[in-house]
């Protein structure tokens, strides 16, 4: 038998850390440098590929009052992608239906924005700051930095909850916080943070904008993160940390790139204008959100349905009602609202899945399979599984039951709980 000194193991720690290194060594397509990558290009692809669309679907979906604002931003983003250092890449860009104020990549460059970031931006140059910046990220291959680090410290993905956890998918008043499956996202670092900055604005110059932009963007975030608003900002300043020294960088950046540019203020304005219109309607729905965060349903009804009159086309207002009516035992009327919602926005799982609640609750079983399984083509939810197989069971069909019941209680939590009590009691075990 080999004595084992103290340190043994954190010598063969350290040993096998600086093997990996040395192994998975990559060159950074932007800056030219050596950087840790554990992960291949396909595996990159294939991870921002299948996680784009979770991410989405679990922070509101798509923006859909007016797609031309989906169509602008596209439209700016591909110009900015056209002009980096990795132009071959599949890039997305898309609006997300959510109130906070924030960006993100994906690897592979897939890049949303939220509408709750683009109300405050005052123009295009802006808004090419943020998704030049979320470019960087992509055409670096900063994601498979971060992954390789934490795979190497042992603490795998980073679950992405900042941009959920003050909306209304956080704690949604008839399902609860549980929804979907994971969404990951890699944490970036400081330096990857500032090297997005520095070849952002570089993008920025290439495609035509002015830089200063960048400093604009900057110089906001950093007022905004001392002012009254911070707290309502904590998932922005939580994943893009604003700093005076970020601001002078970026001021240092910019006296290597070209003057001038365009800032195309009054197109920006153009675009956002239906968004600027219904801040209002957003107003009172998030107001809504507050009441019912209170259990004041009564009052959270009225304000919801104010948001309505001011906005009749956004599902999400219709949905808050069916969660509210749902929450009253109202179920009936609780699915008319959900009708409503699905009418408007036929894509996110959480109108399909509340309505097949609903309808569970009403006995209409048929119905209520029927929305479940299809709330399941949008996103794998514990909730769904739940559900299906509470009505399997009530129908007789223990088998199928057990299955939906094995699946939720993989996810955990309260629903996990509820669903390893039901498999319990179908094996005689409760």
């Amino acid at each position: 038998m080999i004595p084992r000194h103290p340190s043994f193991f954190t010598y063969t720690t350290i040993a096998v850390l600086v093997a990996a290194v040395v192994c998975g060594c990559a060159v950074n397509p932007v800056t030219g440098e050596k950087q840790l990558s554990l992960i291949s290009v396909q595996q990159e692809l294939h991870l921002g590929q299948q996680q784009y669309p979770i991410n989405q679907q679990q922070q509101g979906g798509q923006y859909t009052i007016d797609p031309h604002l989906q169509d602008y931003v596209s439209k700016v983003g591909q110009k900015l992608a056209r002009v980096s250092d990795q132009p071959q890449l599949p890039y997305e860009f898309v609006v997300l239906n959510n109130a906070v104020p924030n960006a993100w990549a994906l690897p592979g460059g897939k890049i949303a924005i939220n509408r709750g970031l683009l109300v405050l931006l005052e123009d295009e140059a802006e808004l090419a700051a943020v998704l030049s910046h979320e470019i960087v990220h992509a055409a670096a291959r900063h994601s498979a930095t971060a992954l390789s680090r934490q795979q190497l410290l042992g603490t795998g993905l980073a679950v992405l909850d900042a941009a959920t956890k003050d909306s209304a998918y956080a704690d949604l008043i008839s399902t609860g916080s549980q929804l979907g499956g994971s969404a990951y996202i890699a944490r970036y670092g400081r330096s990857d943070e500032l090297q997005s900055d520095k070849y952002g604005m570089r993008y920025m110059a290439a495609a035509g904008y002015d830089p200063q932009g960048a400093i604009r963007l900057q110089r906001k975030f950093v007022a905004l993160s001392e002012g009254r608003q911070a707290n309502g900002l904590a998932a922005l300043f939580a994943s893009h940390p604003p700093s005076q020294s970020r601001v002078s960088a970026n001021i240092e950046h910019s006296q290597s790139l070209p003057k001038g540019g365009v800032t195309n203020r009054g197109v920006y304005q153009k675009a956002i204008a239906q968004l600027k219109r219904d801040v209002p309607a957003y107003k009172h729905y998030d107001q809504a959100l507050q009441a019912a965060g209170k259990q004041h349903y009564d009052d959270a009804l009225r304000l919801v349905r104010k948001a309505q009159q001011q906005q009749p086309k956004e599902a999400a207002f219709f949905t808050l009602e069916g969660d509210l009516l749902a929450q009253k035992k109202q179920y009936a009327k609780a699915r008319s609202a959900y009708d409503r919602a699905i009418e408007k926005n036929p894509t996110l799982f959480s109108h399909w899945l509340k309505r097949g609640i609903a309808s569970a609750a009403l006995n209409d079983y048929t119905s209520a399979e029927r929305d479940l399984s299809r709330s399941l083509r949008y996103l794998d939810t514990a909730y769904a599984h739940y559900y299906l197989g509470d009505i399997y069971e009530q129908q007789g069909n223990p088998q199928i039951a057990y299955k939906h019941y094995q699946t939720a209680a993989r996810a955990g939590g309260e629903i996990g709980s509820k669903a390893q009590a039901r498999m319990q009691a179908l094996t005689g075990n409760g």
